[in-house]
């Protein structure tokens, strides 16, 4: 198989990045990779999608990274994967899962799964600030997109399911199989948990995921896990609270002490990342000199300085943010000039799993591998937005009245950078917007 086909097969059957950043996967898939990293990290507490899918599917993700090393010549494949995970899976650093890819034992730190970080600790790689993986000769792919592109080339299947995992402070957390476009309020009916008062329900981890709705949300390709936590606890804390007062108390309280620099991920393998001078600045200098603060695009979000280091409740990812934010609106980028240095006390630094969780208050509702309840579950109604990628809107090929089949496909990547959307179940056309199809049974 070449690399044009597996790209069409990939495009044809609407694989995204199924890790939570829903980059289109055939955009990734290009000439000069020597080296494919399968990235099962499971970054974030709480989550246990990718665990629950390597216990049922090892073979078929393995299987999935062949077709992507077959297509494009890559000489080797590794899975990247906690020490924690790898432990009860049963796996061993250098053992052999497929004809070309071995296991990489991680250090159980946070966040060992952002790609730059994990491109390092697995090959000794530092991806140039500003640039992708390609650039050093990697492909970077989530296990369950790889499980997705699996099933696309062995059995021509669409993308319609999402693993995810449903925990913080439920009577039960649990992994399970949901079709894409289930309405999360329906989702909550059929297995039986809600949002206490004073709760919140998270689309993904406790640190990055955002705060949603649960009576609009509903599953997309990107989504990972729902979590409900309380509004006390500090991940969510900084969550619910304005730019304007996070501006204010990081311009007239930082300590200037340094350490959200010195515990920054990135800025520890040599990004230009210096979040203890950030936040001097008012928002104003983003706005009128956004040039001068251009280091900002390559900050990952991780939250790290916010939640762990700042002991004065200050958060310089939010102010990152707002930046970025400027930055993207200008279509100004970063380009990295000069030597990348790590620092020499980087493995002294990394900030270990278990305390991150006790740091950011969720370690409680940690209590070990969730229940697996793969019940078949077909909703009456489904909502299936438009863009749940990277990129451009995909455009509707359907209208109302139109009656579909599952696994049909109702909405056409458009531009360089998009994904076609296929509905998960069959029914007839309800509504079509130019931002969601709905189809009911």
């Amino acid at each position: 198989m070449t690399i044009d086909e597996l790209k069409n097969i990939i495009t044809d059957a609407g694989c995204v990045g199924a890790g939570g950043a829903g980059f289109p996967s055939a955009v990734k898939l290009a000439e000069g990779a020597d080296t494919l990293v399968i990235n099962a990290a499971e970054c974030e507490p709480l989550l246990y999608s990718d665990y629950a899918l390597m216990k049922q599917h090892l073979a078929d993700v393995a299987a999935g990274a062949e077709y992507v090393i077959e297509a494009t010549g890559i000489r080797h494949g590794y899975l990247g994967v906690k020490e924690h995970t790898a432990h009860r899976l049963g796996l061993m650093d250098g053992e052999a899962i497929s004809s070309h890819v071995t296991v990489k034992l991680l250090p159980d730190v946070y966040p060992m799964g952002d790609e730059i970080i994990l491109i390092y600790q697995a090959l000794g790689r530092i991806v140039p600030p500003g640039q992708l993986p390609i650039s050093v000769g990697v492909i970077v792919f989530n296990c369950e997109t790889l499980y997705n592109i699996c099933l696309a080339v062995r059995d021509r299947q669409t993308v319609t399911q999402k693993w995810v995992t449903v925990g913080g402070a439920v009577r039960q957390p649990f992994v399970t199989v949901v079709p894409i476009g289930t309405p999360v309020k329906d989702m909550m009916q059929k297995f039986g948990f809600s949002v206490p008062e004073d709760h919140v329900m998270i689309d993904g981890g406790p640190a990055m995921g955002p705060i949603i709705n649960p009576d609009t949300a509903v599953i997309t390709k990107t989504t990972k896990a729902l979590l409900i936590l309380p509004t006390t606890i500090p991940a969510i804390t900084s969550k619910l609270a304005v730019n304007r007062t996070v501006n204010t108390h990081a311009t007239a309280n930082c300590c200037q002490c340094r350490l959200c620099t010195d515990m920054c991920p990135r800025a520890l393998i040599g990004y230009p990342l210096e979040p203890h001078k950030i936040v001097r600045n008012a928002k104003s200098m983003f706005e009128e000199y956004p040039e001068q603060f251009i280091e900002s695009a390559v900050c990952c979000g991780c939250g790290i300085c916010e939640l762990t280091a700042c002991c004065q409740q200050i958060s310089p990812r939010r102010v990152y943010q707002q930046v970025k934010e400027i930055l993207a609106k200008k279509r100004l980028r970063y380009q990295h000039k000069g030597e990348i240095k790590v620092d020499p006390e980087r493995e002294y630094r990394m900030l270990p799993s278990e305390r991150f969780k006790q740091r950011i208050g969720v370690a409680k509702y940690d209590t070990g591998v969730p229940e697996m309840r793969f019940e078949a579950y077909s909703p009456t109604r489904i909502l299936l937005p438009l863009r749940q990628h990277v990129g451009t809107p995909a455009q509707p090929m359907v209208h109302v009245g139109d009656y579909v089949t599952a696994g049909q496909l109702v909405a056409e990547a458009t531009g360089l950078i998009s994904a076609n959307i296929h509905t998960s179940i069959s029914g007839r056309v309800q509504d079509v917007t130019s931002s969601h199809i709905v189809i009911a049974v």
